[in-house]
This record gives C-alpha cells, structure tokens and sequence, in this order.
C-alpha cells in the first residue's frame, strides 16, 4: 500500500498481547487509559473481549518500508452491536430486511466503555495524520476482503472524526455530560457558581447521605482490597441483571486491571456501618476522570448522586483534574453541574444505497442532537454572567 513517505503495509493481529508494549503506548499517548495496551490486554486475558462474547480482537496495524509500527487501532470483529453505546441497531435491521448480512461487522472502540478518545492511534509525529488516513484506507481494504458489511469507529476525537469525514467516511454525532473543572479549590467553590436554588439541592442530596447513615469514598490502586471487589462485582453483575443487560467484564478482570492500571483505578465505595453498599468504577487519565460502572445492593435516596458524580467532582478537585466524565445517558446530569458535550464516530459502509440511507439518518439526527444540547444549556444550573 503507497505511502507520500514510501510504501507501508497493513496486517492484522488477533492478541494485543503480540504487539509490542511501548510501541502501542507511543502510539495512544498517555491521556486515556481506554485505549491503554494495559486496559485492552487486561480484557483480552480475562475472557471479556474474546470470540465467545462477540468480541473478537482484530487489531490493526500500519508498518512502514522498515516494518515499524507508526499506526493502529484497537479493532474488533462484532457479532452483534452489544457493549458499544452508539446505536446501529435500526441499521441492522433495515439490512437484514433487504436480505443483507449486517454482521460480522468491525468495530474500532474501546470495549464497553463509552468514554471519547483517540481510536486512530499515530503518535504526534508532523505526519501523523497521514498515517491516520492510511488507517482508514487499510480498514477499508480489511472490510472489503473480509466481505464485511461495515467498519465502525466510535467515541472518537473531533480531531479523527473530522479526518474521517475527509476520507469519506459517514460522521455521526451524539452527546454525554461532562463536568469542566474551572479552577476549583474545594467543592463549595464547584457549589458557588451555581444558581442559589441548585446549590441548595445538591446540598440537601450530601447532607441526606450522612443522614442515612452512609459514608462515600475513593479506593486508589493498591488501597482497592479483594473484598472491595467481591462487592463491587455483586454491585455490577445485579445492575446487569436488574437491566436484562449482559455482564461482559468478569470478577478476574477487576484486580487485573488493577494490577495493569494500578493508581489509575479509583473506586468509590459506600458503605453503611462499614459494609459496602454500593460502588462506582473510575478509571484515571492525565487530566480527567472517567466514570464508568456502578452498582448498589439497596435502594438509598440520592446515593448514585453522590457516589457518582459528587465524590468523582470531589476527587477532581483535589487532583487538580480537570473534567469529569460521567458516560451515557442522565439529563439529570446537568442539574448537578455535568455539562452536555458532543461525542463523535465515523461509519464506512461499501454498500452504496445502504450508505446514502444512513449518511441521511444521521444528518437528521445530528439536527437533532444539536437542538437538545443546546436545550439543555439552557437549563444549566450554573449562574449567568452579569
């Protein structure tokens, strides 16, 4: 395959575990840890990402005249949309209802974590991008001669997402809430800059807490005992349950990825006389904390509030971290300070009809999107300025 540079070839390779370590991290940078050889490889060891689960690795690489790595992608050979928070289930259907396969299909994300971040991994090298965009050419050249219906890249960056969209490639926008650190030295600081009413309420919530008798806290690293994640786990899996969901990360996961991630695992633990009750699962980048799995043994008024976005806001502060990321779902984010924020992905489809019919949907719900985000802004708790 030619390169402006020389030529370059493409290949695929079924375990993280066989590409080199530090190559991978030079590649994905130190920012998101979803993204992290760590964080993949943890998934793949502990039968969560596998064939079995629908979630086959194929990761691809792009290897210069010197057999360098200078590009990859954290890719995946799909049997069903499961797992992956960006909804292509009404495309399914309307393929397989005009006699098509839709699945197997390829999926570049990070595996059942709706957390944005780089997807497209070159490094910042000056010609970074154009390893970026031979990428996309190698996974157009993969779904071709596998017969594929489509390729997939979600929760990208803006950045990615508008290079796909130069390469041709469908863009597709929806949204998340994220909470902005403005400086912030404590949480009455966070609690100042809203209206009088919202501060009020979200005091009422914490003060409701210790009413109840729990306490809410952050488990850091090697601080996370065994026990904490025999909880958390029951927590996760009865979460699943509850929601006819399907529990893809298993209890070995848990400590392999601590092991892996070490202090980039934060746990927040709610316990009632000292038994945990609930949890919420964090994972730590260079300058934002991602929220990601909660579960709870009981019904307690306010506790998801603060065991999920207030102690996480908490732990920003004082890390001097400077968003919070608080996944899917959740308008009821935005009265309590999580602002909502465009997500972004990009979709190859070969299938020329079948493309036009989905370039459409998505124009029309970008319009959408785009009309609830800035709903939403308008409902912010946050003071306006004079």
């Amino acid at each position: 395959m030619p390169d402006g540079n020389g030529t370059v070839t493409a290949r695929v390779i079924e375990n993280i575990a066989d590409i080199p370590a530090d190559v991978w991290e030079a590649l994905a940078g130190p920012d998101n840890p979803f993204v992290s050889h760590a964080f993949l490889l943890a998934l793949e060891e502990t039968g969560c990402a596998t064939q079995q689960a629908g979630w086959l690795p194929h990761h691809i690489v792009v290897e210069d005249e010197n057999s360098e790595i200078i590009a990859a992608a954290p890719l995946y050979l799909k049997s069903h949309s499961q797992g992956e928070y960006v909804f292509d289930h009404g495309w399914a259907h309307a393929w397989e209802r005009a006699g098509g396969h839709y699945y197997p299909k390829l999926q570049v994300s990070a595996p059942f974590s709706p957390v944005g971040g780089p997807r497209l991994l070159a490094g910042t090298a000056p010609d970074s991008d154009d390893s970026r965009l031979t990428l996309l050419r190698a996974l157009e050249t993969v779904c071709a001669r596998m017969e594929l219906s489509s390729v997939h890249v979600t929760f990208s960056t803006e950045h990615e997402w508008n290079l796909m969209g130069a390469a041709g490639w469908i863009q597709r926008i929806g949204r998340q809430f994220h909470w902005h650190n403005r400086g912030y030295e404590t949480f009455d600081d966070f609690l100042g800059e809203l209206t009088s009413r919202k501060r009020k309420s979200i005091r009422k919530e914490r003060r409701a807490i210790a009413d109840q008798g729990l306490t809410a806290r952050p488990y850091v690293g090697d601080d996370i005992r065994p026990e904490h994640w025999d909880a958390f786990y029951r927590f996760y899996v009865d979460t699943y349950d509850r929601k006819w969901g399907y529990p893809y990360l298993t209890r070995e996961f848990f400590e392999v990825a601590q092991d892996r991630l070490g202090d980039r695992i934060v746990l927040m633990i709610a316990e009632l006389e000292e038994l945990p009750v609930a949890g919420a699962l964090n994972l730590r980048g260079s300058d934002a904390l991602f929220g990601r799995n909660w579960g709870c043994r009981d019904d307690y008024p306010f506790l998801h509030f603060e065991t999920c976005y207030y102690q996480a806001i908490d732990f920003a502060i004082e890390h001097k971290l400077g968003r919070v990321e608080a996944g899917t779902q959740g308008p009821h984010k935005v009265q309590r300070g999580y602002e909502p924020v465009e997500t972004y992905s990009g979709h190859y489809i070969p299938n020329e009809s079948f493309r036009d019919a989905v370039e459409q949907f998505c124009r029309e719900e970008k319009r959408e999107v785009e009309w609830e985000i800035e709903a939403m802004a308008e409902r912010s708790p946050y003071r306006q300025a004079e």
